[in-house]
């Protein structure tokens, strides 16, 4: 008799990872749950609801008779995503441990404990697609649910394990995986989608940084080198972002809402704009592309890139910098921001990605003086 192909599949609690293993099980596999937890609460309250999501899990893996298998992480967690995350904040970027927490726990720990578990395959609820060709090349691709697509959040994952991983739902939309959990008469099928960062929860993001990194406040300088106002801590600012900056109705300034423009973190200075043409840029610098991929592709490479998640496809050619690589878009983007990714793809391929880590050829008086504004008054903003 053949052995039934097992797969584990990494349950949340949630709609989409219910309905991929009700899938599987469908398809014949031989199918088991892990309930992952990758966060200790704390002050006696789960912002992550993990005991209700470990719950939805059991009931879900009950009533499909299936066993359910709980593996703690938060240590490695701590280890490999959080402290990363206290990092980034702190040198002035914006992290994205989704990104980073895939590649750590999900595909990399999760993956793992399920093959010593007997796993031929993890499965997860991502909305992506993997095509296995008969060369036995994967290739990770968008989902058809343009809404739902998670491929971003993949593209720091080595081949290898995404190789080993299912993705029943990237055939779907969200409508139909909620449609199909009601018919089944899944409690969760109209569960909240999870949003943000897990260990945040509901909490305001101010507040919980705060408690890890001590608070630095500093002055707010107009791009003309105007002093504006106080910031709470650089941390808690990101390029581009318009609300919590306290500094609306400035005297001698327009009613136009404020951006922030850029951070000098020697002087604690957070510089922002009232032009939202300032925040562009033309290109980028990675220090490595995690290559989805057998090999590196020839150069100069002409895909497309997402610098954010949702982000509508950008074309741009990526070529081989000393140190790393080189990313030139054709069109402007907005708020290029370091310390996110950048994603790249051929079509619907994801060809994988890397970090921000410089951005150049930017529009702002960053790099150049502008009709509102000059180097040397930028200069002074930034204690130059």
């Amino acid at each position: 008799m053949t052995k039934q192909t097992k797969v584990i599949v990494g349950m949340s609690g949630g709609v989409d990872s219910s309905v991929a293993a009700w899938l599987l099980l469908k398809q014949g596999y031989s199918v088991e749950g892990l309930f992952m937890k990758n966060w200790e609460e704390d002050d006696g309250t789960d912002y992550c609801s993990a005991k209700e999501d470990l719950q939805d899990a059991q009931n879900i893996c009950d009533r499909l008779g299936l066993k359910l298998h709980q593996a703690n992480f938060s240590a490695e967690y701590w280890d490999n995503v959080f402290e990363n995350f206290l990092q980034e904040y702190s040198a002035g970027r914006t992290p994205n441990p989704d990104v980073l927490c895939n590649r750590e726990i999900k595909f990399n720990l999760f993956a793992t404990y399920a093959s010593n578990l007997g796993a031929d395959y993890i499965a997860t609820g991502h909305y992506v697609r993997g095509l296995r060709e008969e060369n036995s090349t994967f290739k990770l691709l968008t989902g058809i649910d343009s809404n739902k697509d998670q491929s971003y959040f993949l593209q720091d994952v080595p081949l290898e394990q995404l190789a080993k991983c299912l993705f029943p739902l990237g055939e779907l939309t969200k409508p139909h995986v909620r449609q199909l959990a009601e018919k089944l008469g899944f409690e969760n099928h109209r569960k909240k989608d999870s949003t943000g960062i897990c260990f945040i929860g509901e909490r305001r993001f101010r507040d919980f940084l705060n408690t890890y990194l001590p608070a630095q406040p500093g002055d707010i300088y107009s791009d003309t080198g105007i002093l504006l106002g106080q910031h709470m801590g650089l941390a808690f600012y990101t390029l581009g972002q318009r609300q919590g900056l306290g500094i609306g109705g400035t005297a001698g300034f327009t009613e136009a809402p404020w951006y922030v423009l850029a951070k000098n973190l020697t002087g604690q200075r957070l510089i922002v704009t009232q032009d939202q043409t300032l925040l562009s840029a033309r290109a980028l610098f990675t220090s490595s592309i995690n290559w989805l991929l057998d090999n590196e592709p020839v150069m100069p490479l002409s895909c497309s890139a997402r610098i954010r998640y949702r982000q509508h496809s950008q074309a741009c050619e990526v070529s081989r910098q000393s140190g790393g690589y080189h990313i030139r878009f054709a069109e402007d983007q907005r708020a290029i921001t370091p310390g996110q990714y950048v994603c790249l793809y051929q079509g619907d391929h994801c060809l994988g990605g890397g970090v921000v880590d410089m951005v150049y050829e930017a529009t702002t008086i960053l790099k150049t003086a502008s009709s509102t504004s000059s180097t040397t008054t930028l200069n002074t903003a930034l204690g130059s």
